[in-house]
């Protein structure tokens, strides 16, 4: 179950604001016992890209075994 506070992983692109699947963001709300999510993404110098709310199909939980992976954001 994902909560806040937790990072989740994108499962699919947000083209309008930048975002590609595998992009890694933290959970800010929960909505609806886990239906959607309230997420911020952020860059690595710690500014909010995006903060976006999202079904829960659209992201989830980090896995064990992976690892970040830094890129350039796309510009809007």
């Amino acid at each position: 179950m994902i909560r806040e506070h937790d990072r989740v992983v994108l499962a699919a692109a947000v083209p309008e604001e930048g975002l590609v699947t595998g992009d890694v963001g933290t959970v800010i709300h929960v909505y609806r016992d886990g239906q959607a999510y309230e997420v911020e993404f952020i860059t690595l110098e710690g500014k909010t890209a995006a903060v976006l709310t999202l079904e829960a199909s659209q992201v989830r939980s980090v896995g064990q075994r992976e690892i970040a992976h830094a890129r350039e954001l796309a510009s809007r």
